[in-house]
């Protein structure tokens, strides 16, 4: 399918719990004139505890320096696990344009800002100890999640479910957090005067009207496969790769889903890596 837009967010590369091979799914199902990556798009953080990289992984970030190459929009801002690459910020690396945070507009014409999300976690910035425990426990529980898949799987049982994200919507806390952090983007986008955000960070898609706003959040590839892409005519949809695929309504909100569906080397940080339910609004 031709778009005008796919936007991405916490992909992840070198961790155990990437689904690389559900992105290359995604990729081949989707082209686009723009391809926006919305940060933690390769997980330093993780990398320094141990690489796992994969043929999948290695072949995702081939596949996104060929459409730099052949003349798509690549644009890089970079998030809190990458954040190495923001020092680079307004530099191009193998046609892939760096930069800190971005204003979008659609075809239909509504401005939005492209930023990752994790300043507005207040942990992130200033309890850093406890952010990287909390992704510890996150990769964790990723890691039992493939277990439990395998055992359902095993027992014949339809769909997919996400332990991790089954954790995060009983736990009273992580919901107020959630909601905090939804909040935080969005006054800081009503104050810019701009029509909505599309960010990524707490791993937990979202696109719908807030307060006149519009609040998107890309999801991520480790749990839950989501994606944000723009139509031609500056429709913006979540696509969630779980689910099988439908028909897309001509409506401006609703629930849809799709299935299979620069030289960078003198960066110190990438070095061992080269070479080697939708909706719409």
């Amino acid at each position: 399918m031709q778009v005008r837009s796919i936007f991405l967010s916490d992909i992840h590369l070198g961790t155990r719990g990437c689904q690389a091979d559900r992105l290359l799914d995604f990729l081949r199902d989707y082209e686009s004139e723009q391809l926006y990556l919305i940060g933690d798009i390769i997980d330093f953080w993780s990398m320094n505890r141990g690489i796992h990289w994969t043929a999948a992984q290695n072949t995702v970030v081939q596949k996104i320096l060929r459409r730099a190459r052949h003349g798509q929009k690549v644009m890089l801002i970079p998030g809190n696990h990458d954040e190495a690459m923001r020092e680079y910020d307004g530099v191009s690396f193998g046609d892939i344009l760096v930069r800190r945070e971005h204003i979008h507009v659609t075809a239909d014409g509504r401005r939005f800002l492209l930023l990752h999300g994790d300043e507005f976690d207040q942990v992130t910035r200033y309890h850093r100890w406890l952010a990287i425990l909390g992704d510890v426990g996150y990769n964790l529980l990723v890691r039992l999640n493939a277990s439990l898949s395998r055992l359902r799987r095993a027992l014949r049982r339809p769909g997919y479910w996400s332990l991790a994200g089954y954790a995060k919507s009983r736990v009273k806390r992580a919901v107020s957090f959630i909601f905090d952090f939804e909040d935080s983007v969005i006054h800081a986008v009503r104050e810019r005067g701009l029509d909505g955000v599309i960010c990524g960070h707490i791993h937990n898609a979202a696109l719908r009207q807030v307060d006149g706003l519009t609040y998107i959040n890309c999801g991520d590839w480790v749990d839950s496969c989501t994606a944000i892409v723009e139509h031609l005519d500056g429709t913006l949809e979540l696509i969630r790769a779980w689910q099988p695929a439908i028909a897309p309504a001509n409506a401006r909100l609703t629930e849809i889903a799709v299935v299979p569906a620069p030289t960078l080397d003198h960066i110190p940080e990438l070095n061992p890596l080269l070479g080697r339910q939708t909706t719409q609004l």
